[in-house]
């Protein structure tokens, strides 16, 4: 029983000892390295610290107590909120002009309204073409210079351009007639004659009288007037004008019926070819007549001749100014 209760104290203390010795080896094995450790540590804290060692001046170098202090590197200025601002938040600023800007060019000019300023004078026939002949050698296309330069004259004194169509002894066709007038802006015809026949001393005034079916209807015929650079055909170029004609050809034949006695107080009308493709205000003027006896009797018309139309065209010159004048040429 008591051997029993010794062997198995003397089991209980084998097993203490066998608890004892494995923690005794561990320590053994684990205490040489924390001794090592902590000396280490009280090595590291005694020792001084060594200054870092300056590089050796190169040769030919200033020593350090003649060099000229180096400024402290500031540290970077804080970024204010509003530099921190997006991109987009900041303000904009004008865009400026390019340093060579297009050039645009001008607008059109404004059309303004047509105002009489040029006479187209036309002395009728010339070249082979001598018109009448008067039993006493006189010869129209001749006679008809002397008459028109006077007219000429007179129009400019009351300051008016005049374009002659011929100033010779030449004989333009009636297209060619008909294209001076047709390429001025802001004039008007008038074609001079002497017949062979009628009272002497005594002048009518044409207009250009249009075939039935234009003077019945002649809008159905005709482009809209004022329309600039209609087309419009040659031989119906005066249709247009025809309420102008008519009332130039009026101030004129009241203007003449003054100065010659005899002649009629109304104008006329008749298919003149030479006013047929005339694109303006056109009338032709006849004096008679080539067959009197004594030319200076016809001579002596032209200066009154030149006054009265001078007069007339003065005259017309506010009614067609008001009116709209359609132009259909190319000129100016």
């Amino acid at each position: 029983m008591l051997w029993e209760i010794a062997r198995s104290a003397g089991a209980r203390f084998s097993a203490i000892l066998v608890r004892v010795n494995r923690r005794v080896s561990f320590l053994a094995f684990v205490l040489p390295f924390a001794v090592a450790a902590l000396s280490a540590t009280r090595f590291a804290a005694q020792s001084p610290q060594q200054p870092a060692q300056k590089p050796a001046p190169l040769a030919g170098s200033l020593p350090s107590s003649q060099q000229s202090p180096q400024p402290a590197k500031q540290p970077p200025p804080a970024q204010t909120p509003s530099a921190q601002a997006p991109a987009s938040q900041a303000p904009t600023s004008p865009i400026p002009p390019p340093q060579n800007p297009t050039t645009l060019p001008p607008p059109p000019p404004v059309p303004t309204r047509a105002t009489l300023s040029v006479v187209v004078l036309d002395p009728a026939h010339g070249g082979t073409d001598t018109g009448a002949r008067g039993s006493g050698g006189l010869r129209e296309s001749e006679v008809l210079l002397n008459f028109s330069t006077q007219v000429r004259k007179a129009l400019e004194s009351a300051g008016l351009r005049v374009i002659e169509t011929r100033q010779g002894n030449d004989n333009p066709s009636f297209d060619d007639r008909a294209a001076i007038v047709n390429g001025q802006r802001g004039a008007i015809f008038i074609s001079l004659h002497i017949s062979s026949t009628g009272p002497p001393r005594t002048a009518r005034v044409y207009i250009f009288a249009p075939p039935y079916e234009f003077s019945s209807t002649p809008s159905a015929f005709l482009p809209a007037a004022g329309a600039p650079n209609t087309l419009l055909s040659w031989d119906h170029a005066q249709i247009p004008f025809l309420g102008l004609s008519q009332h130039l050809a009026e101030l004129t034949q009241a203007q003449l019926s003054q100065r010659f006695r005899g002649s009629p107080n109304t104008h006329l009308s008749a298919a003149v070819r030479q006013l047929r493709t005339i694109a303006a205000p056109a009338i032709a003027v006849e004096l008679s007549s080539v067959s009197v006896d004594d030319r200076a009797t016809l001579f002596e018309m032209a200066p009154r001749l030149a006054e009265g139309i001078a007069r007339a065209v003065t005259s017309f010159r506010g009614h067609y100014d008001a009116a709209l004048i359609p132009y259909f040429g190319g000129g100016t």
